[in-house]
């Protein structure tokens, strides 16, 4: 059995355990993002999660989105009352700076979850040294960077800018999903795509099945690190292991940040406090529907978080006992 039909075996066997009286529970909305990523199918596993177990007074809807920049409008408009959103972006919407003109001072974290990695894909034969500065010398060929307005699009554009890429003369952009970018990469309508997400992404996965050695995912030297992180100190290396790809027989040493698991501060402590329980009491599950979750333990949950906890998880990660540091008080 594929790891995909186990999935979703898994799904539906939580789903058949839900409570009668599960209609008559609050609904929220999770807004994840794109299908080809990591955060929709982490999300679709949260949801089903909270209306298998039917005792946590609330259910749960996730649905698919742009990513982490039309996320942050859903809460606003509270569309959405939970949200995964990339850490830059969560810093970036609390203080009001960069893309996010406004402060949206109601958003408050629940935990870390799994690193997100960058995957900057350029057709092999345009490789010259194979990191990610090798963009600018693409002399405007067509780049996918993500959909508009998504997470991948604006993280994308600061580390250009970050690297000294003129994306404006250097690359003629194209905004795709991740699978359309994939589609188009095979297709030979792009020469490359921007593909942040926790590993192993299915998009990625699918475009090395279809291209093998004809696409190479681009790596970080030390001087590209210092430059991305000049402004916001939020990027580490990642190395992404022989096998985390079909045919991806290399290491690929690249960059990640922190995704971040978000809420409005108006919903419940209660609420948040059994999302946050159920989160951490249900990670083995989490774990065999989407690797990139292995990563998550408790003693990191904390880790990369640029805005205040909500009350409701503030006082979860108080009963465990896990430090809390001083900027995530006062949510």
């Amino acid at each position: 059995m594929s790891r995909f039909s186990t999935v979703s075996v898994l799904l539906v066997c939580l789903v058949s355990a839900c409570s009668d009286g599960a209609n008559d529970l609050r609904t929220y909305v999770l807004t994840t993002g794109t299908t080809g990523g990591t955060f929709y199918p982490v999300g679709v596993a949260l949801s089903t999660l909270v209306s298998a177990r039917g005792e946590e007074g609330f259910s749960l809807t996730a649905i698919s989105s742009a990513g982490s920049m039309e996320n942050i409008k859903l809460l606003r408009d509270n569309q959405a009352q939970f949200g995964l959103i990339l850490g830059v972006f969560a810093a970036w919407a609390y203080d009001g700076v960069g893309p996010i003109n406004t402060p949206q001072s109601h958003i408050r974290s629940i935990s870390a979850m799994w690193p997100n990695v960058e995957h900057f894909v350029l057709r092999s034969d345009l490789v010259i040294d194979g990191t990610v500065s090798d963009l600018a010398k693409l002399e405007g060929e067509r780049y996918s960077i993500g959909m508009r307005n998504s997470g991948a699009e604006h993280t994308g554009l600061y580390i250009f800018d970050a690297l000294g890429i003129d994306y404006t003369e250097d690359l003629s952009i194209a905004y795709l999903g991740y699978e359309p970018s994939t589609n188009a990469l095979q297709d030979g309508n792009i020469v490359g795509m921007n593909v942040p997400a926790g590993p192993p992404v299915t998009a990625i996965a699918r475009a090395y099945a279809l291209l093998g050695e004809g696409m190479t995912i681009l790596e970080f030297s030390e001087e590209e690190m210092t430059a991305i992180n000049q402004q916001y100190p939020l990027w580490d290396f990642y190395e992404l292991l022989p096998g985390t790809y079909p045919r991806q027989d290399k290491p690929v040493t690249t960059a990640y940040s922190s995704n971040v698991f978000v809420v409005r501060d108006d919903v419940s402590e209660e609420v948040v406090y059994n999302m946050t329980k159920l989160l951490w009491d249900n990670l083995a599950t989490l774990q065999e529907i989407h690797s990139a979750t292995k990563s998550m333990v408790i003693e990191a949950a904390l880790k990369g978080i640029p805005v205040p906890l909500h009350k409701g998880a503030l006082r979860y990660y108080r009963e465990k006992g896990v430090e809390i540091p001083e900027h995530l008080l006062g949510g």
